[in-house]
């Protein structure tokens, strides 16, 4: 089964981006035809200083790769290396009723918070289809928030399918509801732009602040808790076993346990479990023209597969005469 996802550069990477997508990613290439990306074009809604861009997109493919992304078991590459998501966003826009687009919370939520409304982050979901229909893909990993996106890609797909025959496959989105929202240090879903983000790779002081932050209620330190209700405790478990995960939750229940002790044992488990990762995004940081050879061969990967979709779409459409 084909397997698609992208992640934006539009920041450091948080615990929302590796337990909400990068994780899940990684293990479906044991197992799926995986296809994954970094997202560029999609961050320039966010994003508008080049440099900042251009250092993110190489950082977020570093960190991808520091974190088990393997260009032999995947396509891996950057999304604007293929100009055929760009021609195929326009086909598909008009296809794309303007009422969908306006149905759409994501727009809404985020100029709600403030950030600037222009059509690029009005059609933002044409994009997202035209990235996921050129490969053909069968499922996509997402959060709750991005449900809907999955959802539009099928209504256009199956408007163009309808007028031209069947070209596109229709995707199926793919949430984990056990990380399905990732809170942040607020409680709130863990986002840059919210600044609640625990991040992936950061200094270790750095890190024990951004973890001594999580919001907490005032329960007595004696007094039983109730754990699903913690903002801690649902970013803690993310790391746990099913055993581990129990034990924390009856320490929570017992009473006796100070919030600032799980904070502190939270730091040490995240400090330890990404420092081989470090370690090797290290590596893959002092040698950036190999991380761009692995991008460019990802690239032709995903070209290949991409031009046999737009073979058929510009036939189709009568763009070839």
């Amino acid at each position: 089964m084909r397997v698609l996802s992208g992640i934006q550069p539009s920041g450091s990477l948080h615990l929302g981006n590796y337990f909400g997508m990068m994780k899940k990613m990684i293990d479906h290439q044991e197992n799926e035809d995986l296809f994954c990306f970094i997202a560029n074009y999609h961050a320039m809604t966010s994003v508008s200083d080049g440099k900042a861009l251009a250092k993110g997109t190489m950082e977020a493919a570093v960190n991808f790769l520091a974190l088990g992304m393997d260009p032999a078991k995947s396509t891996f590459w950057v999304q604007s290396d293929l100009p055929e998501v760009q021609e195929l966003t326009w086909i598909l826009s008009n296809f794309t009723p303007m009422g969908l687009l306006e149905r759409c919370h994501s727009f809404k939520d985020k100029t709600t918070r403030g950030i600037a409304a222009n059509h690029g982050l009005f059609a933002y979901p044409v994009l997202m289809a035209a990235d996921i229909l050129l490969f053909q893909s069968e499922k996509v990993p997402v959060g709750k928030d991005q449900k809907q996106h999955v959802e539009v890609t099928r209504d256009i797909a199956i408007k163009i399918n309808n007028a031209y025959g069947d070209i596109f496959t229709l995707p199926e989105p793919e949430i984990d509801e056990e990380v399905a929202t990732v809170p942040g240090t607020d409680g709130q879903k863990m986002s840059k732009s919210y600044g609640n983000a625990i991040d992936l790779f950061t200094e270790e002081k750095a890190l024990r602040k951004q973890v001594m932050r999580i919001v907490t209620d005032p329960t007595p330190v004696e007094a039983e808790k109730v754990p699903d209700q913690c903002n801690v405790y649902n970013i803690y478990r993310l790391f746990l076993t099913k055993a581990e995960n129990e034990a924390l939750r009856q320490r929570y229940l017992a009473g006796g346990l100070g919030y600032g002790t799980v904070k502190e044992e939270l730091f040490v488990t995240i400090r330890d479990y990404f420092a081989p990762y470090a370690a090797r995004r290290a590596e893959l940081l002092a040698d950036p023209e190999g991380v761009r050879h692995i991008l460019a061969a990802g690239a032709d990967k995903a070209r290949s597969v991409a031009r046999k979709t737009m073979f058929k779409v510009r036939k189709k459409a009568g763009l070839t005469y």
